[in-house]
Order: C-alpha cells, then structure tokens, then sequence
C-alpha cells in the first residue's frame, strides 16, 4: 500500500485495514511454521504496512485532538 493511499482513508479505515493485515500476517505465520509459505517475502511486506496504517493513524488522531 502506498503513503498517498493510506493518507486518504479515514482512521476507521485505517484501523479496519490494519486490523484485515494483522489476520493476514497470522495465517502466513502458520503456513510458515507447517511449510507452506511460498511468499517469505509477503509477511515482511504486509508487516510493513501494518506500521504505515499505525503511523497515519496516530497522526491523524494528534491532528483530530489538537482541534
């Protein structure tokens, strides 16, 4: 997912979305530990996204109560 993107959801879209991540992140972790995984690259990947979701978000609520 890309900053411009991100920056255009609402924070409940952002946490919906960090929230779908983290789902995604557990199931590659289990494939991972039976063998399954053919994408390591992904865990890494949406791991990443779930922190840029995380620090939007924050950002936005700062701006929110600094109103």
């Amino acid at each position: 997912m890309k900053i411009a993107e991100i920056k255009e959801l609402t924070i409940k879209e952002l946490e919906t979305r960090k929230r779908e991540i983290r789902q995604e992140v557990f199931h590659l972790r289990i494939q991972q530990q039976g063998g399954q995984l053919e994408k390591p690259h992904m865990l890494r990947s949406l791991r990443r996204d779930a922190a840029r979701l995380e620090t939007i978000a924050t950002q936005k609520r700062k701006a929110v109560a600094a109103k």
